[in-house]
């Protein structure tokens, strides 16, 4: 396979995904404030959870709701944004259409011609429930279209390696931002705020109703184990990482449990360590510190992607510019540079590290 095209692949795929998940964490985020009327400081982990906080105060200065749902949701400025990761997606999709199926096309071009509609209008911020219920439907459409009429061959391989290490990614981040950044202080702790807000974590992750299965009462302890080492929950860490190495040796046809490359090498490793992983000495050690080390090692396993597949860094092609049908929010000056912008794509990229 070209390493342009399972580049093309590899971003459409992870950019889909990012856009469910940012959906799923304001989504959540709207229910949890109706919780709490003075909720306002509940807004700006949701964009620390992009890594984008420094960006945000920049174009925004204060944090508030419209102004976090406005750069999450529809400022293609904000490179996590749900437009720019749809307009992304869709990007990387034309250029490999011989590749992928009609219908994988169809639905990546439908959501984002539906959030493109919706940035014109701007009433889902009026109502969001269903409009973020529509993007998270639209991505999991995409992933079911997409196994059902693609063959499960490299190019395959490479799509699901990419949802699933953003997946994975993404899942701790939540939980990093619930365990250090969102509580104002340790007397919350074990209160009904903090088992409310443990819930929304877990719904961030649409893993309440699994988990209640699993271990009935919330813990943070088991919210943990449970989204950190489950082997059978889709979204946690150690299933999505499972899963994502098992592709890769597809592509490489090297035995799972063995390497020939920096990318087996790392990836290798974060499996063996999470197979091994203990609740309690996370959390004694710091859990935070055990995250932030984890999306570190996730980094250097998408680099190590990059150095091994798609070295060649093609010419970059900006994306269309979609800022003459959106509202003024949208359209505001391109003078951001994002320093993030060193994963490589067909279009230009982004990356997510906090």
């Amino acid at each position: 396979m070209l390493s342009r095209v399972a580049n093309a692949i590899y971003w459409m795929s992870r950019y889909v995904e990012r856009a469910e998940n940012v959906a799923r964490f304001v989504d959540v985020n709207l229910n949890l404030a109706l919780d709490f009327p003075e909720s306002a400081p509940q807004w700006a982990p949701l964009v620390a959870t992009t890594g984008d906080t420094e960006l945000f105060e920049k174009r925004y200065g204060e944090i508030s709701r419209d102004n976090v749902l406005s750069f999450l949701t529809f400022d293609l400025e904000a490179p996590n944004s749900i437009v720019s990761c749809l307009a992304r997606a869709r990007e990387n999709a034309r250029s490999v259409r011989e590749v992928i199926s009609s219908e994988m096309w169809e639905q990546v071009n439908r959501a984002y011609l539906m959030v493109m509609e919706a940035a014109r209008l701007r009433s889902p911020l009026a109502a969001p429930h269903d409009f973020f219920t529509a993007v998270k439907q639209a991505s999991q459409l995409f992933v079911g279209v997409t196994d059902l009429t693609m063959s499960h061959n490299e190019g395959w391989h490479f799509g699901r390696l990419a949802r699933l290490l953003e997946r994975a990614d993404k899942t701790s981040r939540i939980l990093d931002v619930k365990y250090y950044l969102l509580l104002p202080g340790v007397s919350d702790v074990g209160t009904t705020v903090d088992e409310l807000q443990w819930a929304a974590v877990l719904r961030s992750a649409s893993a309440f109703e699994m988990y209640r299965k699993r271990h009935g009462s919330i813990t943070p302890a088991k919210v943990v184990e449970f989204l950190m080492l489950s082997r059978q929950f889709p979204r946690s860490v150690r299933f999505c990482l499972d899963k994502a190495e098992r592709s890769l040796h597809s592509i490489t046809g090297t035995p799972v449990g063995t390497w020939t490359n920096a990318v087996e090498r790392e990836m290798g490793r974060v499996v063996s360590d999470l197979a091994y992983a203990e609740t309690s000495i996370m959390l004694a050690n710091g859990l935070h510190q055990h995250i932030d080390d984890l999306q570190q090692r996730m980094n250097r396993v998408g680099d190590a992607v990059y150095a091994t597949f798609f070295a060649m860094k093609p010419t970059e092609t900006p994306i269309e510019d979609h800022r003459a049908s959106l509202p003024p929010i949208a359209q505001q000056s391109q003078s951001q540079e994002q320093s993030q912008s060193q994963e490589q794509s067909v279009v230009p990229a982004t990356r997510t590290d906090a």
